[in-house]
């Protein structure tokens, strides 16, 4: 009798490029729609979406609820650091004039710090090779975003608010890795966002007027975050980050600007020299060695 082709390994095979690629789109979308709207609010926004839709399908499919309050707990943490304090510290930084490549290589840090700190956090030990693999992707990031770079815009509130999506994206990672390890992708996710939500609106009440300027560019970003980001990418990094080791997963982040480059040049016309193009090799090799098991 033929025995019967398990399809899981080929999707969870899969599944680390097709986050990439769809992470990668977060970068345009927040391009097109920050124009419309404070960033704080666009994210508030965002959320509120999220969280209404990811509400009506926990309760459709039926998912399981977290039955301990420490659950609930560190599940909201985790929102509130990979969510809240990266998005918004991502929208701030680009929304206060600081280059997007400045923001991009501030960010691209974040799979060094997770291997410096993910022994102490979730006890992996990173060999000498990983090491090399992230220190070599961060050269190749280095390469993708360095003909992007410029001094002009760059300032104390955007180098704090860089630092503040890079500690949020860091200590999220490593935090969920550690304690959410009963997260259901669907209701877990609700409760992240909600979490987010609470923690962001407080500011966006004191510091911006919440106005929208509503139009299809706005309406297509914000479509596409909800879609495609929101539901796709972070589910997608839920799974991941349950199945893999931290320092693996984090050197996933490498490839994001160098996707991100390849689409703005495809969608924008943006300028993509030699050096981009060396750098994404450079950054691809780095993260095979990292993730090679």
């Amino acid at each position: 009798m033929t025995e019967k082709t398990n399809p899981q390994p080929l999707f969870l095979a899969l599944t680390p490029g097709l986050f990439v690629l769809l992470w990668s789109t977060g970068f345009i979308g927040a391009k097109l729609g920050l124009p419309y709207a404070e960033p704080l609010t666009f994210l508030l926004l965002r959320f509120a979406c999220v969280i209404a839709l990811l509400g009506l399908l926990a309760l459709v499919l039926r998912r399981p609820w977290p039955l301990r309050p420490m659950q609930w707990l560190h599940i909201a943490v985790a929102g509130a650091l990979l969510h809240g304090a990266y998005l918004s510290g991502v929208f701030l930084a680009i929304h206060r004039g600081m280059p997007a490549g400045v923001v991009a290589l501030i960010v691209g840090i974040q799979p060094l710090l997770t291997a410096f700190l993910s022994t102490s956090m979730v006890g992996e030990r990173v060999s000498g090779r990983q090491w090399a693999g992230l220190v070599l992707g961060f050269a190749g990031v280095t390469l993708v975003v360095w003909e992007k770079m410029g001094l002009a815009g760059i300032s104390a509130a955007g180098l704090a608010f860089s630092a503040m999506a890079l500690v949020g994206i860091t200590l999220g990672t490593l935090y969920q890795k550690r304690f959410c390890a009963e997260l259901d992708l669907w209701s877990g996710s609700v409760i992240q966002f909600v979490a987010a939500a609470l923690t962001l609106l407080p500011f966006a009440l004191l510091f911006e007027t919440m106005r929208v300027t509503w139009s299809g560019p706005f309406l297509f970003a914000l479509g596409w975050l909800i879609l495609v980001l929101s539901l796709g990418a972070i589910s997608l990094l839920h799974l991941i980050i349950r199945r893999g080791a931290a320092t693996r997963v984090s050197a996933l982040f490498y490839l994001t600007p160098p996707t991100t480059a390849l689409m703005a040049w495809l969608a924008f016309g943006e300028r993509m020299g030699v050096p981009a193009i060396a750098g994404m090799a450079i950054a691809a090799v780095g993260v095979a060695i990292a993730v090679r098991k």
